[in-house]
């Protein structure tokens, strides 16, 4: 008799607020808050009128490409390349 292994529930989140940011990357929320008006993190996607959250995908590639600015990393994504 063969056992199946049990369900796997994926519960690994696709997007997460400055809180939860600045606890992935070891920053308090003040800072992770700073470095976004200052245009230095990944810009955040708007859901509703008042939250916002950064996508775990995005934030791990601006991480491996050595946490460019915001105007570098959106330039990186659409060309492949930082601009001059």
């Amino acid at each position: 008799m063969s056992v199946s292994p049990a369900p796997t529930h994926h519960t690994e989140q696709l997007a997460v607020g400055a809180k939860q940011l600045g606890t992935i990357l070891g920053l308090s929320e003040r800072t992770i808050r700073q470095l976004d008006a200052g245009g230095k993190l990944p810009r955040p996607v708007k859901i509703g009128a008042r939250s916002v959250r950064w996508p775990v995908d995005e934030v791990r590639d601006w991480l491996a490409a050595g946490c460019p600015d915001r105007a570098s990393w959106e330039a990186i994504r659409k060309n492949g390349r930082p601009p001059r």
